[in-house]
């Protein structure tokens, strides 16, 4: 399989007065296509760091992000924005929705962005929508729809834009048990039947337990890795 991330030597560290933080601390990490990892740790162990640094929301204090072949880490303004918004999919724990967008609209919102036209447009929402089991619910508001639903909207944006990797930052963190099970359900049926890459940063043992391959990190650094 072909490397879809490739992190070399990175870092980030942080001033806290006289004290430098080393949040992520020399860390090279292969991610291949069609992954199913979890990046996981105790609190403060860097593991949010490094996925924002992954996916471009943070820049590196040395080192390299190397996405798709793209040095990640040597980009800045829009031209990293519109890289992010090409390339990688997100899904946060707080759902980020756009509460004046009905379900349907944040779906298609970044592929309004990237220029996809609008018979596509309409054909990929419709399809996702499927997907993540919310047919009939795509003209309702975020504030109309349960965290579960919130979050598959969440999940079918990260997908419809077709990108290499789907980050996910604690996705069931704000779920119950059972919700948080049905939408990891959803996320390794798209993994397994359609190839798709997903890299979590959780604590969720209901995510560990599904994932293929588990990179520890502690203080910063990649304590020790598990496939399984």
């Amino acid at each position: 399989m072909s490397s879809v991330i490739t992190t070399q030597n990175l870092s980030r560290h942080f001033q806290d007065g006289e004290n430098i933080i080393k949040a992520v601390d020399d860390v090279s990490l292969n991610i291949e296509a069609g992954e199913f990892t979890a990046i996981i740790g105790p609190s403060g162990s860097g593991k949010s760091t490094l996925l924002n640094l992954i996916g471009g929301l943070d820049n590196p204090t040395s080192g390299a992000v190397e996405l798709s072949g793209t040095d990640i880490a040597k980009m800045s303004g829009s031209a990293l924005s519109d890289f992010r918004r090409d390339h990688i999919g997100f899904i946060f724990q707080s759902y980020n929705l756009i509460p004046v967008l009905s379900a349907e609209e944040n779906i298609e919102y970044i592929m309004l962005l990237q220029g996809v036209d609008t018979a596509t447009r309409k054909k990929r929402v419709k399809e996702m929508l499927h997907v993540v089991g919310l047919e009939g619910l795509g003209d309702r508001r975020p504030s109309h729809l349960s965290g579960g639903q919130q979050q598959r909207v969440a999940i079918a944006r990260a997908m419809a834009s077709h990108p290499d990797i789907i980050l996910a930052d604690e996705p069931t963190a704000n779920l119950d048990s059972k919700t948080g099970i049905a939408l990891l359900e959803v996320m390794k049926s798209l993994n397994e039947d359609r190839g798709m890459t997903f890299i979590f940063s959780t604590h969720d043992n209901k995510i560990m337990d599904r994932a293929r391959r588990l990179v520890h990190v502690l203080d910063g650094k990649v304590d020790q890795e598990e496939l399984k």
